[in-house]
Order: C-alpha cells, then sequence, then structure tokens
C-alpha cells in the first residue's frame, strides 16, 4: 500500500548491529581484556555509598535499592570491604558478674586482644587463690591470733565468775553449774539447805537468804549479758580476722591485676567488687580445697583437679562461676572494621540471646550464657542486611529501628512474659552501639519502607542503581571486561569477538534500548554460562556468536511452555486471531505478558461497537471492575479526542463499547488505548481494518501516539503467530514512533522484513495509523472546518451528524 510505505521502519533501524570494527576494534577475544575493576554504569550508586561509608553521624545508614541481577550485592561487598580495611578495630566486650545486683550483669570493654586476656586472667586469680588462701589459713599465724581471740574471751569470763564464787562463798552461798545451768543456793555446815531445812527457818532469816541470793543472781545475769557481747564481739574479730587473712593472701594477686588494668576504670572497679566478693565467701576457697584433698591422692595432684573443675564448669568449679568473664565479643588477631553478612536475621541472630539450663520444674541462666549477635559482632564496624529478610522476620525490623535510634544493643529474649515455667531474668547492661546499617532491596521494599517514619530518619543515604547504562564505547569496554572477569574467575572459555558482539546486542535487548546496555549482569553472565558449556561440549577453544545464539535460543525454549500454550490456543480456534482479511471495529492490539523473569507479546482482538446514545466511551472491562486505574485513564482519553475532533459544532452524541475480547484475567495500562481509538473511529466509519496487522501505542487527547514498554516482544509475539498461521506479505506491527530506537529484535524477523514477508511501520498520530489500518486518509480540516470527502473523518463526522439528528427528533 503506497500510504503506508511512508511509515515503514527500515531493516537498519530494527536492531543496532554491534560493529565488529567500530565498537569492537579494541580486542580480537575476552582474554585479550583486562579483569573489570568495580562496577559498570553505577556513578551515581558508586558516588552515593562513597559518601554514605565516610559520613560517621547518626542516621547515615544505607539503604541499597536495584533489581536483582545489577551486582549490588557484590559491589556492596567490595565497597565495604575496602573501606573497613582503613578502619579501626574496636573494642572486645565482656560481661561480667553484678555482685550488688547479680540480675545485671555488667559490660566492660577493654582494648582488641584484651578481652580474652582478661578472661584468663580472672580464672587464674581463681586457681591462684584456691592454692593460696588454704595455705593462709592453715599457718601459726591466723591461729595464734584466733586462739588468742578466743582465750581472752574465755578468761575474762572465767575471772569474773570466779569472783562471782568468790562473793557467794563470803556470804556463805554456793555458785556451781549442775545440768547445763548455773546455780546459787544458801548453805548451812557448808551444805547446801534442804527445802524442809530453809522452810523450818525463821521468816527474817529466810527473807535475808533469798535478798542476798537475788543479789547474787544478778550479778550472774550480768556477768552473762557481758559474755554474750563479748562473745559477739570476738565473733566479729575473728571475722576480721578471717577477711584480714583473706585479703592479705589476695593481694599479690590483686596488685597484679590492678597493676596490669590501671588504665581501665571499670576494670579496677571490678576487681575491687570481686575481692569484697571473696572476703565474704572464703569459705568457698577453703571447702573446696578440703573437698579434693581425698580425691587428689586417688585422681591425681590438687591443681590438676582444680583446672578440671575450672575449665568444665561442673562439679566443684560451678560456685565459681560468679567469678568468671564472658568473653562476649572478641576482636583478637582482626584487622580493620569488623564486617557482617547476616544471612539468616531473625531476632536471636540479630541481637542475641540468654540461654537457659533446666532445673527441676524451673531453668535458670547467668552471665556467661549470654550469646551475642549480629548487631554486637558488627558494631565498630558494618552490618549488611537484606531488607526482605529483616521486613518479614518477626519483630526484627521494629526492634532494629529502637536499636539504631538509641544507639544502645541491648539483648533482650522475646515471649519471656508468655512463659508457663518460671524463669530466672536478666537485665544486661546496654553496650553503646556504632555501627552502620546496610539494607540491600529492590525498589518495591523501599517505597514500603518510606511510609515508615522513621526510615527516613535512620537511613537517610540511599544507593539506587540503575538497570541500564549507555552504550558508550567506554562502558563497551567494561562490558567487555566484566566479560573477561568473569571467564578468568569461573574458569569458563573466553568468548571471541563475534560472540561478544552477540553479549552486547543481548544487553541492549535485556535494556529495551538500541543505546543502552543492561547492568542485569546475572542474566548476562547466565548466557555466558551456557554458551561456554555449548562451546565446550562442540570442542570450541573459543566461545563464538554460534554458541551465544544456541544459548539465547535454548534460554527462550526453556521458558516457553505459556507461550506455546498461548499460540496453540489461537491455532486451534480457542483464542480468536485473525492475520487475515478485514473486519469493521475490530483490531488486533498487543500486550505483553510477565512471568517472572521472562515475558512475551500476545495479540489480543479489541472490538468496538458504536450506537446513538449519550454514555460517551464505555469500556467493558472498566465497568466490571476488571481494569486498572490506568488503562481506565487511556479510556477517558479516548473521549477527549473525539470532542475535540467532531463536537466542536454539536454534542457528541454516542455511546461506544469496546473491549478486549476473550480476556478474563483483567487488564492494565494504556499502551492499547490507540487501538481502541483505531476500532472506534472504525465502527462510525464503517471501514474495515486489515486483520493483518496488529497496533500498539497510547494516545494523548490530541491524537499524538506515545511510546509504549516491551515493544519488541510484542512485535516478535505477533510475528510468531503470523508464521504459525503462515505469512501472506502482508502482516506487520504499527507501532509508536517514539519507539523504533527501542527495536532489538530478533535474527527472524529481520529476515521476514527484509523479504517484504513482514512489516514494521511507525507512526506519530491516529491520523497516520488508521491511513495504514483502512487505507484510507484520515482526512483534516479545511478552511470552513469541513473534512475532505471520502475521508475516514468525514464518514465519522457524518454518523456523529446522524445520531445527533435523530437524538434532536426524539
Amino acid at each position: 500500500m503506497e500510504q503506508a510505505e511512508r511509515f515503514r521502519i527500515p531493516v537498519a533501524k530494527l536492531r543496532r548491529v554491534c560493529d565488529l570494527d567500530t565498537e569492537l576494534d579494541f580486542c580480537t577475544s575476552s582474554e585479550d581484556v583486562p579483569g573489570l575493576e568495580g562496577v559498570i554504569g553505577q556513578d551515581r550508586a558508586v558516588r552515593s555509598m562513597q559518601f554514605g561509608l565516610a559520613m560517621d553521624a547518626p542516621g547515615y545508614n544505607i539503604f541499597v535499592s536495584g533489581l536483582p541481577g545489577t551486582g549490588k550485592t557484590t559491589y556492596v561487598n567490595a565497597s565495604v570491604t575496602e573501606a573497613a580495611a582503613g578502619g579501626t578495630v574496636p573494642d572486645d566486650w565482656c560481661y561480667v558478674n553484678n555482685f550488688a545486683d547479680t540480675e545485671s550483669p555488667v559490660a566492660i570493654s577493654l582494648p582488641a586482644g584484651q578481652g580474652r586476656q582478661f578472661q584468663k586472667d580472672m580464672d587464674e586469680l581463681v586457681r591462684e587463690l584456691r592454692a593460696a588462701m588454704p595455705k593462709a589459713f592453715e599457718s601459726n599465724d591466723y591461729e595464734q591470733q584466733k586462739k588468742a581471740l578466743e582465750s581472752s574471751f574465755q578468761n575474762h569470763m572465767q575471772e569474773r565468775l570466779s569472783a562471782l564464787q568468790k562473793q557467794a562463798s563470803e556470804v556463805h552461798f554456793l555458785f556451781r553449774q549442775a545440768s547445763g545451768k548455773l546455780m546459787i543456793m544458801p548453805l548451812k555446815d557448808e551444805k547446801p539447805y534442804s527445802n524442809q531445812e530453809f522452810a523450818e527457818l525463821p521468816e527474817e532469816q529466810r527473807h535475808a537468804l533469798e535478798e542476798t541470793g537475788h543479789q547474787l543472781e544478778g550479778v550472774l545475769e550480768e556477768i552473762l549479758r557481758e559474755g554474750k557481747s563479748l562473745e559477739k564481739q570476738t565473733a566479729e574479730k575473728i571475722v576480721d580476722l578471717e577477711k584480714q587473712i583473706a585479703r592479705t593472701a589476695a593481694a599479690p594477686s590483686f596488685d597484679r591485676l590492678r597493676e596490669k588494668y590501671a588504665d581501665h576504670a571499670k576494670v579496677l572497679a571490678y576487681l575491687d567488687d570481686v575481692r569484697k566478693d571473696i572476703e565474704e565467701n572464703r569459705e568457698l576457697f577453703l571447702e573446696s580445697e578440703s573437698q579434693e584433698d581425698g580425691e587428689a591422692t586417688e585422681s591425681g595432684s590438687e591443681e590438676e583437679l582444680v583446672d578440671l573443675s575450672l575449665i568444665t564448669g561442673n562439679g566443684d568449679g560451678e560456685e565459681f562461676t560468679r567469678y568468671k568473664v564472658n568473653l562476649f565479643i572478641s576482636h583478637e588477631g582482626t584487622s580493620g572494621a569488623p564486617i557482617v553478612l547476616e544471612t539468616n536475621p531473625n531476632y536471636y541472630n540479630l541481637f542475641g540471646k540468654v540461654e537457659y539450663k533446666n532445673q527441676l520444674m524451673s531453668v535458670s541462666t547467668d552471665f556467661t550464657m549470654v550469646k551475642p549477635g549480629a548487631i554486637h559482632r558488627a558494631n565498630g564496624g558494618y552490618l549488611i542486611l537484606q531488607a526482605r529478610d529483616a521486613l518479614i522476620e518477626p519483630l526484627v525490623w521494629e526492634q532494629l529501628k529502637r536499636t539504631l535510634k538509641y544507639r544502645q544493643a541491648v539483648i533482650e529474649n522475646i515471649g519471656e512474659q508468655y512463659r508457663n515455667i518460671p524463669t530466672a531474668t536478666l537485665r544486661m547492661e546496654p553496650i553503646p552501639l556504632r555501627l552502620k546499617v546496610i539494607l540491600i532491596g529492590s525498589p518495591l521494599f523501599y517505597l514500603v519502607l518510606t511510609s515508615d517514619e522513621d526510615f527516613a530518619k535512620l537511613f537517610k543515604v540511599k544507593v539506587d542503581f540503575d538497570v541500564e547504562m549507555a552504550r558508550s564505547r567506554e562502558n563497551l569496554c567494561k562490558y567487555v571486561s566484566f566479560v573477561s572477569s568473569l571467564c578468568r574467575r569461573e574458569k569458563l572459555h573466553h568468548l571471541d569477538r563475534t560472540a561478544l558482539a552477540q553479549i552486547i546486542e543481548y544487553g541492549s535487548r535485556l535494556a529495551g534500548d538500541q543505546t543502552k546496555l543492561s547492568t542485569r549482569f546475572n542474566e548476562v553472565g547466565e548466557i555466558i554460562y551456557e554458551a561456554s558449556a555449548l562451546a565446550v561440549a562442540a570442542g570450541s577453544e573459543l566461545v563464538s556468536a554460534a554458541h551465544v545464539d544456541e544459548a539465547i535460543r535454548q534460554r527462550h525454549f526453556r521458558r516457553s511452555r505459556v507461550e506455546d500454550k498461548v499460540q496453540e490456543m489461537i491455532l486451534t480456534g480457542k483464542l480468536l486471531i485473525d492475520t487475515a482479511g478485514e473486519r469493521v471495529g475490530q483490531v488486533n492490539g498487543l500486550s505483553v505478558v510477565e512471568l517472572g523473569n521472562f515475558a512475551f507479546g500476545q495479540p489480543t482482538r479489541i472490538t468496538a461497537v458504536t450506537f446513538m446514545g449519550k454514555d460517551g466511551v464505555i469500556a467493558i472491562e472498566r465497568e466490571t471492575e476488571m481494569s486498572g486505574s490506568i488503562h481506565s485513564k487511556g479510556v477517558l482519553t479516548l473521549s477527549g479526542y473525539l470532542g475535540m475532533k467532531f463536537a466542536q459544532d454539536k454534542p457528541l452524541s454516542l455511546t461506544a463499547q469496546i473491549t478486549f475480547e476473550q480476556n478474563y484475567g483483567g487488564i492494565e495500562g494504556d499502551s492499547a488505548s490507540s487501538a481502541e481509538l483505531y476500532a472506534i473511529l472504525s465502527s462510525l466509519a464503517d471501514a474495515p481494518v486489515r486483520q493483518s496487522l496488529a497496533v500498539t501505542g497510547s494516545v494523548n487527547q490530541y491524537g499524538e501516539i506515545q511510546p509504549i514498554g516491551g515493544v519488541t516482544e510484542k512485535i516478535e509475539g505477533f510475528y510468531d503467530i503470523c508464521v504459525a498461521k503462515g505469512l501472506t506479505g502482508d502482516q506487520g506491527v504499527i507501532i509508536p514512533h517514539s519507539n523504533i530506537d527501542n527495536l532489538m529484535l530478533k535474527d527472524e524477523v529481520l529476515d521476514a522484513v527484509r523479504a517484504g514477508r513482514f512489516h514494521l511501520y511507525a507512526v506519530q498520530t491516529i491520523e497516520d495509523g488508521i491511513e495504514i489500518l483502512t487505507g484510507l486518509p484520515a482526512g483534516q480540516k479545511d478552511t470552513t472546518g469541513a473534512y475532505p470527502e471520502g475521508s475516514i473523518y468525514t464518514r465519522v463526522n457524518q454518523k456523529l451528524q446522524t445520531f445527533h439528528q435523530a437524538q434532536q427528533k426524539d
């Protein structure tokens, strides 16, 4: 058709072929090019990452956004590793017993490597005191001082009692102890009165004896009270003596530790608490030693038994757990800032936990059973998380926000309040937090998180990975360097220039743009893997273009089961699609079906029926709520165009009903709005539309055709149907002119276009498209406002005038 020739797209514009002489003149194969350093085509992301890593301020955590396969995780690991190498090794952290409140263990920080030494020093301290203290208490000095105190008390009491006895004797009373009691009795002829003799005494004498006896008993009671007081004082002096002995025995060990840790105030305070507790619980060191004396003769030396109990924490060593050091975080032997990539960020893996041990009908714990999480291990460095994992794990996101907000790492088991069995709980002293969290996720997760008001305050840096980059010479060199790196790292066959050209063209196809290259390197890398395997199977030393083509074809075959089923339904007449003939009010629209990482084009029959009415354009999908908001907008746009063209001198007396035939799954997007408008115009003008053509493109109210997505897949989808039904030489596709640079069509389509068996047209307006579809000119208004006779728009205007006049009569 002559009308369509001016809209035909030249074959050279259907795909940007990689020119070996101009685009790949710098190599003969990927082996000639050095490996890639850094990341390709992500200048914005690189600068953002550098900024985020350099910012040492609260809230400057990083969210890395990008689609899967863009290399964001690999880049994050590399850039964080580089930044961490120049960082400072953070302190070790230990938890120790709080002797004043055992439920609130104390956190102590020490320079890297000293935590383990502190732990060993405390174990050694206990070992030394278990050996030294029994010897100190067995010394003659201790025994002499203790006996002196006891003797002083006994002598004093004996003197007082002797004086009382002498006093009693002088007044003829007997003072003696009988049946464990001290008794005072009057004497007659050096013998105690019998009850009868005492009763027979004259009353005056009896009263005198009783009075004397009461006086002596008063003195005795005073002596006994004094004795109790002196006994208490003696006991206290003995305790003070024992504490002094324990202090003296422990002094050399404590002095050595105090000197060693003189620069650490918290360690010194802890050592003071330990010393006081050892003085108060000195019996532990005496009892354990005496209990082991018998075992030592059978099992080995005393020191061996002590060491074993301390190492295992069982048996006689359990009572010394109070003096142990829980080396919570150790950076011994490390360099630079820590990097933690947590692949399973559940609550306990991230924030640590308090473990328990069973004890009959309850469970118990202590500070040595506290375990760190990724937050603690990354403190002073970097924590890398996948956003999806952090969001789906219960309670993780809220706790992570609290941790970053208050800059403290708190260990708190979840669900303790719901336990049926009572448990001992610990309130661990929080550890100050200084780390940078890096979340990696898709743009969808970033969008979800922006609805959280805390997110913007805590993740102030966005590193946005693009899915495409310019197809420049610099980027072509980097693309080939990427291929070279992959082949070297994975020991794959290198690619020759023809294969590299195919990879570059595949990158442009993935990007959907002749001027771009895809940065979805997972997809590109998989093709290289598969092409290398084909080269190995064929016995080739280098991967050629044929191997790459075959890898792409095989990949398409593996994924195209649904596409083949749709084509089968069309061929068997289950889905009604015409590829020949003409029909009024019927147009072949094109859509893209996306199935995960695979997409294919599918033709859809769009029909329009017009009749007299006032409802305007009615989309059945919209009325039945089977369409999305974008499609609904596109439908409403059609009314604007029709009103602009044909309702300037009369009301638009029209009802036009349009639908996507055999569509039961809903529809979204406006890429078929031009096809819908063509169907309406065809119905109003009674002008048949060529069914050998398919159409895609959105339209605005001025009739301008706007670009759409998936143009390559749409063309190939209709082409495959035409091939299956039989190419007639009339078939083709009409696309927006602004989509020409998005074309990266497969070789089969190019060959068919070149041979004149398939045609591709690019239009800029509705008038261009309707002319190709009907073979009739659309028509332009003359100076009188009338359309040319025989044009499509004349017919449309006449039909609408007829509708209007008929409605006026009614």
